[in-house]
């Protein structure tokens, strides 16, 4: 198949840095290639990619130090749009902003959701332009959506078996947490869940400008203590070591998450997962299997000492079976074949699920129903 990978404009893909989106585009790109299609990638021009490249723009607009991406974003659709005839599938990872421009060909677009779908802000536009045919990185991803929504597949992500490689022993003996500081991931009740079962912390963590109010008032004051290191952001060569060799992954979330790629990049290494049962954690992680789900912090202190007799070979088999870059590949080709079979019959499907904001009196627009009153 001819297939045009879209992504966004604000990091390489793969990134430099963090970017758990581009990251995941990098998987599927080069697991397309290494399957035997034609892939192009509209990409910034700092990407690395054995498909072909379409620059969009020289580098990755935040390192640019670029605010607002709206503009480069909507000139790299307008390429994607003059070249459509080229390619079978078209498959974006950006969000909605290709949603209009897009609507004649909805037989050949997917739009994968990668980010949180409970916005309000972004409604309007799921209400309107039902066609696009999409996929959810989790069932429970979607359960914010209209029912008019044109669900695809539900394909959970995957990454390359040998990124992060199995470790059979937990040398470390630590409680691993990685990722982002912020109050909907709960570094806080990782620390409790270290302090409780007597277990050392490391946490490898950024700290953006957004969360600096929590980091100083909240979890600054908690990493005081002897069995807490706060080792701030590592590389993905660093992250091999301190995931392989944690006894667990503390993934204490409070948020919907919609997928969570770091549970299965411990799994990878063999390391499972303590984690709140919130948004797509129960899809990927299986208790007793890959990891522990919780409900409570009680649970997840008392997970610290289940984790220590559960066989890593196991764990690692968990992510095998079906968190690989090729597991999510097979997938994705199967969703393209089933779209194109579908052929015109999709462009059938209602176009339109736009209700109304203003009602009219004697031909002139007054307001009728505000927006975050209409019925989802």
């Amino acid at each position: 198949m001819r297939i045009a990978q879209i992504a966004p404009l604000s990091e390489a893909v793969p990134p430099k840095f963090y970017g758990g989106t581009e990251r995941v585009v990098s998987w599927i790109t080069e697991e397309l290639v290494r399957q035997g299609h034609e892939v192009t990638l509209f990409a910034s021009g700092d990407s690395e990619t054995s498909a072909k490249l379409a620059a969009c723009t020289p580098e990755g607009l935040r390192l640019l130090g670029y605010r607002d991406h709206t503009a480069s974003h909507l000139a790299m659709l307008h390429q994607v749009h003059r070249r459509a005839h080229e390619f079978d599938i078209l498959h974006f990872h950006i969000d909605l902003l290709q949603y209009p421009m897009f609507e004649d060909l909805n037989h050949k677009c997917i739009t994968t959701m990668h980010g949180r779908l409970d916005v309000p802000d972004f409604m309007p536009v799921y209400r309107t332009f039902t066609g696009m045919p999409l996929v959810s990185i989790s069932d429970n991803q979607r359960l914010p959506m209209p029912p008019t929504s044109n669900w695809l597949a539900t394909i959970h992500h995957g990454l390359p078996a040998e990124n992060c490689p199995y470790y059979p022993e937990a040398k470390g003996g630590y409680l691993a947490f990685l990722g982002r500081i912020s109050p909907e991931k709960r570094p806080d009740r990782a620390i409790e869940m270290a302090i409780r079962s007597g277990t050392p912390l490391k946490i490898a963590a950024k700290v953006d400008k957004a969360d600096q109010d929590y980091w100083d008032e909240v979890i600054e004051p908690m990493i005081h203590h002897p069995l807490v290191e706060y080792i701030g952001e590592i590389n993905e060569e660093q992250k091999k070591d301190f995931l392989g060799n944690a006894l667990a992954l503390a993934f204490p979330i409070d948020w919907p998450e919609p997928f969570g790629l770091v549970m299965i990049e411990a799994m990878s290494a063999g390391t499972p997962v303590i984690a709140f049962r919130n948004g797509s954690v129960p899809e990927v992680i299986k208790d007793g299997v890959g990891g522990v789900l919780c409900d409570n912090m009680d649970d997840a202190v008392a997970a610290v000492a289940k984790v220590k007799t559960m066989s890593r070979a196991g764990v690692r088999r968990h992510f095998e079976s079906a968190f690989t870059a090729e597991c999510m590949v097979k997938k994705y080709v199967a969703a393209y074949e089933d779209l194109l079979a579908r052929g015109a019959d999709v462009i059938k499907l209602p176009k339109s699920g736009f209700k109304p904001q203003y009602g009219e009196v004697n031909g002139s627009a007054r307001p009728a129903i505000p927006v975050a009153a209409m019925p989802a």
